[in-house]
């Protein structure tokens, strides 16, 4: 979309409420791996989601309050727990995998976040091969080529031959996950499962975005912009977008906590 597109559809109208926009739960990790779901989770909500929560172990409560004021936060100990929160069905986005772990508390989340039906972005320890075959189309993965090469190794095999474009491989990857796939990079390449593709970073590389973090933030964007109600593609395409647009704002110095804290000058620049 273009930018009188974009501003459109990120324009909050006057008329509306918090719950207008969506609620984004960010699942994080434990005590000590807190931080890349707080990420996400600032990303949510400056972007535009009504309300974000945190949810995490007991054991990583007071480190999650002590540096959360607007996003909330839930315990959330096991799969059992995330299913009880999920009976409000306000909640209508949620985004696992930045830090949460490769342990049986984090598959049994997974699990549930996957049959619950609602959207998801799916990132980092999330993104597996034992996924295929259980995603639906409201979903978006994001790997980076290390998680896509465990997501899609014949996939990623073939393109490290030559034998597929990095569009082309996204393409196949879609499909076959039958989902939104955003494989990130300085060329970043989002496909959705019915043949769409573009190439998010034609023309606009911010090498500032090489910091670690900045993946958790395009995933709380994107989870966000889901929450908005926007389509999993477009979700995915914006997110890129403006998060490539933060980077440029902001310039050399960067980190991933600067990311979210642009979008209010980016969105002055587009009108909104």
């Amino acid at each position: 979309m273009n930018r009188e597109e974009m501003a459109d559809v990120l324009r909050k109208t006057g008329a509306a409420h918090k719950y207008s926009y969506g609620h984004a739960l960010v699942l994080s990790g434990p005590a000590g791996r807190t931080g890349a779901a707080r990420l996400a989770a600032r990303g949510a909500l400056r972007i535009g989601a009504g309300l974000v929560t945190v949810g995490c172990p007991q054991e990583a409560m007071t480190e999650n309050a002590a540096q959360l004021d607007a996003v909330m936060l839930t315990p959330i100990e096991d799969a059992f727990a995330l299913q009880t929160v999920l009976q409000d069905d306000r909640i209508n986005t949620l985004c696992l995998g930045p830090a949460l772990g490769r342990d049986d508390r984090a598959e049994g989340v997974i699990s549930v976040a996957l049959a619950s039906g609602r959207a998801l972005v799916l990132d980092a320890d999330a993104l597996s091969s034992q996924l295929i075959g259980r995603l639906h189309e409201n979903i978006v993965l994001t790997p980076h080529a290390g998680e896509f090469r465990r997501m899609f190794p014949d996939i990623h095999a073939r393109l490290s031959a030559g034998e597929f474009a990095k569009t082309t491989a996204t393409a196949e990857a879609a499909k076959r996950a039958g989902c939104t796939v955003l494989f990130k990079g300085s060329d970043t390449v989002i496909a959705a499962p019915d043949g769409r593709v573009v190439e998010a970073g034609t023309g606009r590389a911010a090498p500032w975005l090489a910091t670690a973090g900045s993946g958790d933030v395009l995933a709380g964007f994107i989870a966000g912009l889901l929450a908005r109600g926007l389509d999993p593609f477009s979700a995915a395409g914006t997110a890129a977008w403006l998060h490539v647009e933060c980077a440029r704002n902001f310039g050399p110095g960067l980190i991933a906590e600067d990311i979210p804290e642009r979008l209010p000058s980016v969105f002055r620049d587009l009108g909104l």
